[in-house]
């Protein structure tokens, strides 16, 4: 693995690569079961994390999910 550059709701954000995309968020200290992810464009479910595979260059959205009203 080697240090590449991905794009992190619109920032260049170093990350580890190929890495799982729940390998990512753990490394940014991100519950995976507490966040929506977009990657390249398409929704992706969070029984996919495990496998979907990041690289250099990639594009993720991640939303943070709030409880509350």
């Amino acid at each position: 693995m080697t240090a590449q550059k991905i794009i992190a709701n619109g920032s260049p954000t170093e990350a580890k690569l190929p890495c799982t995309i729940e390998a990512f968020l753990l490394a940014q200290q991100l519950l995976p079961r507490s966040v929506v992810v977009e990657h390249n464009g398409e929704a992706v479910a969070p029984s996919e994390f495990a496998q979907r595979q990041l690289r250099a260059g990639d594009r993720l959205e991640i939303v943070k999910i709030v409880a509350g009203g």
